[in-house]
């Protein structure tokens, strides 16, 4: 009888641990999941910032060769207006400085969020090392 005691006693104090290293697996699996669709997210809009850099440098070193009295219009929805070759070069200027400023912070939040599943990780081994350890 008291072989039997001992038995249910260690297994009711390994259930408890089992249960906490499920709970424990659920949340970074979840985090995980996530973390993947921020980081991808984060991708696609470097890759659409980055095409849009591109795009006004080229459209930047084509006005450039251009005359100053040339007659430039920018595109607003369905409309053009008619702007001057400064403040189409001031546009296309700003718009590669936001795009660049944007990339950093993006790939700032990409090595966090990157930073962070790898902590979680870190803490579940050693959760487990502990466990093994007892």
């Amino acid at each position: 009888m008291g072989v039997v005691r001992c038995y249910v006693l260690v297994f009711n104090m390994a259930a408890p641990i089992d249960l906490e290293l499920k709970k424990a697996f659920a949340e970074l699996q979840s985090k995980m999941i996530d973390t993947q669709q921020k980081a991808k997210l984060a991708d696609l809009q470097i890759d659409q910032l980055t095409r849009m850099k591109k795009h006004a440098n080229l459209t930047h070193a084509e006005i450039k060769t251009l005359p100053d009295n040339t007659r430039m219009y920018e595109g607003v929805g369905r409309m053009f207006i008619l702007q001057s070759k400064e403040d189409i070069n001031t546009q296309l200027t700003y718009k590669q400085k936001t795009a660049d400023e944007k990339i950093k912070e993006l790939e700032q939040k990409k090595t966090y969020l990157e930073r962070t599943v790898k902590d979680a990780e870190d803490n579940i081994r050693e959760m487990l090392m502990s466990r093994r350890a007892q």
